[in-house]
């Protein structure tokens, strides 16, 4: 149980977002590519995507409540 409350958790909702900003700006940017490809590679492409950005989720998540990164 925090003792205290730390700027951790704000700044870390911040940059959580900023960086889920810039990671949906670049998988638009690189859709001008991925739109060339056959629809089920698109399929395949979006949805690798589309999960890829939640496997640091939990370390990141960890930290902001803890202040360690396990």
């Amino acid at each position: 149980m925090r003792q205290k409350p730390t700027l951790r958790i704000p700044l870390g909702i911040l940059a959580l977002l900023a960086a889920l900003g810039v990671y949906a700006l670049a998988v638009a940017w690189a859709s001008q590519w991925i739109e060339r490809l056959p629809v089920l590679a698109q399929a395949l492409v979006y949805g690798v995507l589309g999960v890829v950005w939640l496997l640091p989720l939990r370390r990141f998540l960890v930290w902001m409540e803890t202040g360690r990164w396990g």
